[in-house]
């Protein structure tokens, strides 16, 4: 297997790891996972990350970037969701100021920095894969 390839299936198997990571930490009792925050989408990015170790192992160069590029989508996507959602959770409360205080108290984890590494791994190594070109020796 050569580098990219192996950089590529380490991507994949972060982006795996990185859905049982914190994400958010709301009101500073209980911490987030990807499948606390919105279970049939961590699930769909299970898949992906799991279809990329398959493409990445079984040396499809297409399915490995199709797969890589909608991991990077799919964790872009669910960071924007999850930024509005909490922007707008106490949007009901009246008053601004217990409105910002209730809203500081939910905090990004580095759970989020794990999905995204994992992501541009994956990315990076599949971009970078070549074919190998067998010589034939006469």
């Amino acid at each position: 297997m050569r580098p990219s390839s192996l950089i590529a299936l380490f991507g994949f198997i972060l982006l795996i790891a990185a859905t049982y990571c914190p994400m958010l930490r709301v009101f500073h009792i209980a911490s987030w996972n990807v499948y606390n925050l919105n279970q049939p989408y961590g699930i769909v990015i299970m898949l992906v990350g799991v279809v990329g170790i398959l493409g990445t192992v079984l040396n499809q160069r297409k399915v490995t970037r199709i797969a890589a590029w909608a991991a990077l989508v799919l964790v872009m996507l669910l960071y924007i969701a999850a930024v509005l959602k909490v922007k707008t959770t106490f949007s009901f409360v009246p008053f601004k100021v217990l409105n910002g205080f209730l809203t500081r108290q939910i905090t990004f984890k580095w759970g989020w920095f794990v999905l995204f590494a994992g992501a541009i791994l994956s990315v990076f190594g599949a971009m970078f894969s070549k074919r190998l070109n067998y010589i034939n020796p006469q």
